[in-house]
């Protein structure tokens, strides 16, 4: 795999879903826990597992499990356009994005 560079995308100054300045984690768009598995092995080579990744805030990043399981992101949410387009996250994002950088949002909702 000699060339291939598998660091993640540079960080930016605020979350790629609400646009906040706060600190970011690496939201990985093919969730790591699913890397081993042979289905996403065939369907994903190792250089998409390791750097499909979005930079997210902690309230963006905990709301998408919240709201998500692993293999669904896999399957339908692997991009930001994907995440935006589902109506939980959308609407949170939204929110979300007319509050402050420290803000914290009290309670994340529970995965149905």
């Amino acid at each position: 795999m000699a060339g291939h560079d598998l660091s993640p995308p540079p960080r930016p100054e605020g979350c790629a879903l609400c646009g906040r300045a706060a600190p970011l984690t690496k939201h990985h768009l093919i969730p790591r826990a699913l890397h081993g598995k042979a289905r996403y092995r065939r369907r994903f080579d190792r250089v998409e597992r390791l750097t499909a990744i979005l930079w997210l805030c902690h309230a963006c990043h905990k709301h998408i499990h919240a709201v998500l399981g692993e293999r669904e992101l896999a399957e339908h949410y692997r991009s930001r356009d994907a995440l935006m387009a589902h109506p939980e996250i959308r609407a949170f994002v939204e929110w979300l994005s007319t509050k402050p950088a420290g803000f914290r949002p009290k309670k994340a909702p529970r995965r149905r």
